[in-house]
C-alpha cells in the first residue's frame, strides 16, 4: 500500500458538516506505511469531541476497506474557544465576541473579506455567524448562496439562515431584489439593534459584522448595543482607499474598540495562466498605516479570478478553492483575529460603558440646545449635557 493509496481512501471521508473530504481540506498529514500498518495524523479545525471520533471512525473504516490490515489515525483538534469577558451593555449575550469589519471607503473587499474571514473562523472549530449590516448594499445572501432563500419568523423572532456552516442574516434576505432602502439614519439605527436582539444567534463563539462603509449611525449604534471585541479595517492600497481608511481606524480609537488589524485587499494580481504575481495596484502601502495606529497588516490579498466567481455563485473561495494562495492567506488572517480575540478576553475583554449616550431616555441627543460659552471649534457638538458627547460625535 503506498501513500497515494492512503489518500485516495481518506478522500472518501468527508469532514463533518461540509461536502469536501478530509484531503482536499488538506487536513491529512504525516502517512505512514510500514508492510500492512498505515499510520496518519489529521489535523482538524473542530475542537469538538464528536467530530474527531467520527473523522477517526470512517478513516479507519476506509483505509481497512483499502486492504490495511492495522491502521493508526492520530487527530490533532484546535483547543476550546475562550469564553468572552467583555463588559457593558449587551443586547445580544448568547454571542461571545463581536467582530466589527469596516472601510472607511466603499468598493475595497468589505463584504467579500468578512463572508471569508467568517468561513475561515468556521472551518477552524469555531461556531460563527455572519451579520450583514450594510443596510443600502446587502450582498452577504449572493455571497453566501442564500439569494433564494427567506428567513423562518418563529414568534416575533427571526431564524437566521445557514450556510457552510455559518449562521447568516441580511436585509437582502428580507427585502424582494432590486428593492432600494430610503432610510433616515434612526431606522438604520433601529434595524441595527433588530439584527442584534431580535434574530435568534444560537450560542456563537464570533458574529462576525459586515458593516456600512464609512463612519456613521450603524458604527456607532452597534458599539453602543453590544461590546465590540476587536475591529477589522478593509482597505486597498491606493492612497485615496488609505485615507479613508485612517478615518476608520481613527473610529475604532474613538469607539474604544481595539484593533485586530488590516487587511490589504486587491494587493497584487495572480494571473490564472502562469500564476505570477503582478504589483497592478501596488502592494504594500498599508504598512505605514499599521505602524501609525499602532497595528498589523493581517493579509494581502491579491485579485484571483476564483475570489469573483465565488463571489457571484455563493461559492466562496475560502471554502470552494481552498488550496489557493488567497484561501490560505484568509485561513492565516482568521487565525490572526482570532489570536487577537482570545488575547483581548485574557487580558479582561472590552467594555462599551464610555460610549453609552448620556442623555435622558427619550431624548434626542442631537436635538437638544448646546449649552451657552460652548466651543466654536472642536470639542463635542455640546449635546448631552454638560459637554459630553451623548450623540457620540467625539
Amino acid at each position: 500500500m503506498t501513500q497515494e493509496d492512503v489518500k485516495k481512501a481518506l478522500s472518501s471521508v468527508t469532514y463533518p458538516g461540509f461536502t469536501k473530504d478530509i484531503v482536499t481540506f488538506g487536513f491529512v498529514k504525516d502517512i505512514s506505511v510500514e508492510g500492512d500498518t498505515v499510520k496518519a495524523t489529521v489535523d482538524i479545525t473542530s475542537s469538538a469531541p464528536e467530530v474527531a471520533k467520527q473523522i477517526e471512525d470512517e478513516a479507519v473504516a476506509a483505509l481497512l476497506r483499502a486492504g490495511a490490515e492495522d491502521v493508526v489515525i492520530t487527530i490533532n483538534t484546535p483547543q476550546m474557544p475562550r469564553e468572552t469577558s467583555s463588559r457593558g451593555k449587551n443586547i445580544a449575550p448568547q454571542v461571545k465576541n463581536f467582530v466589527m469589519v469596516s472601510s472607511g471607503k466603499g468598493g475595497v473587499g468589505k463584504s467579500t473579506t468578512s463572508v471569508n474571514l467568517a468561513i475561515a473562523l468556521a472551518m477552524q472549530g469555531k461556531k460563527v455567524g455572519l451579520l450583514d449590516a450594510d443596510i443600502y448594499g446587502p450582498n452577504i445572501p449572493r455571497m453566501m448562496g442564500l439569494n433564494d432563500q427567506k428567513p423562518e419568523v418563529v414568534g416575533n423572532k427571526v431564524m437566521p439562515l445557514k450556510a457552510y456552516g455559518i449562521e447568516v442574516m441580511s436585509m437582502g434576505s428580507l427585502m424582494e431584489p432590486g428593492q432600494s432602502l430610503i432610510w433616515r439614519g434612526s431606522m438604520i439605527m433601529k434595524a441595527i439593534e433588530q439584527f442584534l436582539r431580535d434574530i435568534l444567534w444560537s450560542d456563537l463563539d464570533c458574529l462576525v459584522i459586515d458593516m456600512p462603509p464609512g463612519t456613521g449611525d450603524a458604527q456607532l449604534t452597534l458599539a453602543q448595543s453590544v461590546p465590540v471585541t476587536c475591529g477589522v479595517t478593509v482597505t486597498t492600497p491606493q492612497m485615496v482607499s488609505l485615507d479613508d481608511s485612517r478615518r476608520s481606524l481613527d473610529m475604532f480609537q474613538k469607539l474604544h474598540i481595539p484593533i485586530a488589524g488590516i487587511i490589504e485587499n486587491m494587493s497584487g494580481f495572480i494571473c490564472p495562466e502562469s500564476g505570477k504575481e503582478y504589483d497592478i495596484f501596488g502592494k504594500g502601502t498599508t504598512q505605514p498605516m499599521a505602524d501609525e495606529y499602532k497595528t498589523i497588516i493581517m493579509a494581502e490579498l491579491p485579485i484571483e479570478p476564483a475570489v469573483r466567481t465565488g463571489g457571484d455563485t455563493g461559492a466562496p473561495i475560502t471554502y470552494s478553492t481552498p488550496n489557493s494562495e488567497v484561501a490560505k492567506r484568509y485561513m492565516k488572517a482568521a487565525e490572526s483575529l482570532w489570536a487577537t480575540i482570545e488575547k483581548i478576553n485574557k487580558e479582561g475583554g472590552v467594555s462599551n460603558a464610555a460610549v453609552q449616550p448620556t442623555t435622558p431616555p427619550g431624548v434626542s441627543a442631537c436635538s437638544t440646545a448646546a449649552p451657552k460659552a460652548a466651543p466654536a471649534s472642536g470639542g463635542s457638538c455640546g449635546t448631552g449635557g454638560g459637554g459630553h458627547s451623548g450623540c457620540g460625535c467625539h
